[in-house]
This record gives structure tokens, sequence and C-alpha cells, in this order.
């Protein structure tokens, strides 16, 4: 039997109806921004970071605008977990 739900962390993660409508680069930065508290490696959240830079150019001005809210989050997020640094 296969269930139409979403599974993994898909499923912990809420998403609207008119996000699952759109492009995938606003559904991940949508469904990030719904994320309050992570416990995760610097390293990977600086993954996170440069895999969400290409998504900053996006043509769809709403991909734009979430991918720059989730970018801010975990660039200050980095910023946080790494005492004396400092942003280029």
């Amino acid at each position: 039997m296969t269930s139409s739900h979403p599974r993994g962390i898909g499923a912990l993660i809420p998403t609207a109806r008119t996000v699952e409508a759109s492009s995938p680069g606003a559904r991940a930065a949508s469904q990030l921004l719904h994320l309050r508290t992570a416990l995760v490696p610097v390293p990977v959240l600086a993954a996170a970071l440069e895999l969400i830079a290409p998504q900053l150019e996006d043509p769809d001005p709403v991909t734009r605008e979430a991918a720059a809210a989730v970018h801010a989050r975990l660039l200050a997020a980095v910023e946080a977990a790494t005492p004396g640094h400092q942003a280029i």
C-alpha cells in the first residue's frame, strides 16, 4: 500500500497549498523557514549556505525573497556558532 503522505523530513515540515504548486527552490526555502530550532554541525550550515546561494539570483521574486530570508538565518547561525568569526 502506498501512502500519499510525505515521508522523512518532509513529513515534519508544514507546507501551504500555494507553496506546493511553486518552484522547488521556493518550496525548499519555505520549508526551511518553518524550522525554529535545529542542532547541526557548522559545516552542514555552511554547506546549506552554499546550496541556497544560487536561489538568491532566481528569476522568480518569491523564490529570491524566501532564499534571502533562509540565507540570512543560516548566516546568522554560522556567525553565532563560530566565536570570533567576522563576515566577509
